[in-house]
């Protein structure tokens, strides 16, 4: 039998990143991975995305309040048991689509197999939190992730955390992400006990552009952020974007210009096409 290729997903809805992000993204993963792979966008708006990327629909996230469905806590839906009959089983390596594929991709696939690895989330590192930005995961495992909130949404968010990617971390790692849970009740919940499934990304592999990259104030006004030889994809968490990094622009207005500053990034172009 052939074997399955690679399976990546990534999801995108709302306005703020269009087609072509979805397009880069596919570029990179295929210019990266050795042997056939398949990306999975799952989305609102497929227009424009090219063909050789497997678009679906999103999957079902109805009855969350409009202010919780804009934001991450969409990416929950990844974990439901009922994703796709052709995916269930099998490992995905989840990806955000703004981020930027700078080497080999292969290992994210071998790395500590049959656990959930994830990036160490890099303002929190002591926290036991990871940052869902990239994490692998076998598709329809732990559904009772996504019931969770899905159950009561109103409740997770206002008791128990404020972001997905702490509640995924409290569920699946060793018990101490359940300690940046809201409510005390929520961090001495036997749920948030920590199953010891999580593992995080060998350091270096994934970087943050602002937290990693970026030359400390005021040198950043003087050069241009380094990619070290080693790193394999980085991300763009908040502002500025890959687009806004590459051209040296960082959308703010204000006294936040002394501060956020970015000098064009030519290796973010030549590695974001």
């Amino acid at each position: 039998m052939k074997p399955l290729p690679k399976l990546v997903i990534c999801m995108k809805w709302g306005s703020r990143y269009g087609a072509e992000y979805v397009n880069r993204l596919y570029r990179g993963i295929v210019r990266h991975t050795k042997g056939p792979v398949q990306l999975v966008c799952f989305t609102d708006d497929k227009v424009g995305i090219v063909p050789e990327v497997d678009c679906r629909p999103l999957p079902d996230f109805s009855g969350v309040p409009e202010h919780l469905a804009v934001k991450p806590w969409r990416k929950l839906t990844l974990w439901r048991a009922d994703l796709g009959k052709d995916l269930v089983g099998r490992d995905a390596l989840v990806l955000d689509v703004d981020l930027v594929i700078t080497g080999p991709l292969d290992g994210f696939f071998g790395f500590e197999p049959g656990k959930f690895a994830v990036w160490r989330n890099p303002t929190k590192p002591q926290s036991g939190v990871g940052n869902t930005s990239v994490f692998r995961f076998r598709v329809g495992s732990h559904p009772e992730i996504c019931a969770r909130f899905m159950a009561a949404p109103e409740q997770v968010w206002n008791e128990e955390f404020r972001i997905e990617q702490e509640l995924i971390s409290a569920r699946l790692g060793d018990g101490r992400a359940a300690k940046v849970a809201l409510r005390e009740a929520a961090r001495n919940d036997p749920f948030y006990a920590g199953l010891g499934e999580q593992v995080f990304w060998p350091t270096g592999w994934v970087v943050s552009f602002k937290e990693d990259l970026l030359p400390v104030w005021p040198l950043r006004f003087f050069y241009p952020p380094r990619l070290p030889q080693a790193v394999r994809i980085v991300v763009f968490h908040g502002k500025p974007d890959p687009d806004e990094a590459r051209d040296g622009r960082w959308p703010v207005r204000g006294w936040k210009r002394i501060y956020k500053y970015v000098r064009p990034t030519k290796w973010v172009g030549e590695n974001w096409g």
